[in-house]
């Protein structure tokens, strides 16, 4: 029993004297992480430089079909009610041929 108490003592002061006192966050110490952030925060001496195609719309390609000329919001709205007509008498136009009661 001494014999075992006797090498348990000594193992633990063999990795004792070893060991450092170094731990994992040493390496991350402030002035290591917080280079990159002064780098990022200091002063820029370049203007920044407008890009003058930033707002304007694409040419449209060479021998592209321009398509008809655009409606106003209030003629689309027309369209639109026109359509949703045409089809309202298509659907009921379909049901009498079905010989179902239109209502």
């Amino acid at each position: 029993m001494k014999l075992r108490l006797a090498t348990l003592v000594l193992g633990t002061l063999a990795l004792a004297a070893c060991g450092g006192t170094e731990d994992a966050s040493t390496g991350a110490e402030v002035d290591t992480v917080e280079m990159t952030a002064d780098e990022a925060l200091a002063p820029v001496d370049e203007a920044p430089v407008a890009d003058p195609m930033a707002n304007t719309a694409p040419a449209p390609a060479a021998g592209a079909d321009t398509g008809p000329a655009e409606q106003t919001e209030e003629e689309q709205i027309q369209q639109a009610g026109d359509d949703a007509a045409a089809t309202a008498e298509a659907a009921l136009d379909a049901m009498a041929e079905d010989g179902e009661p239109q209502n």
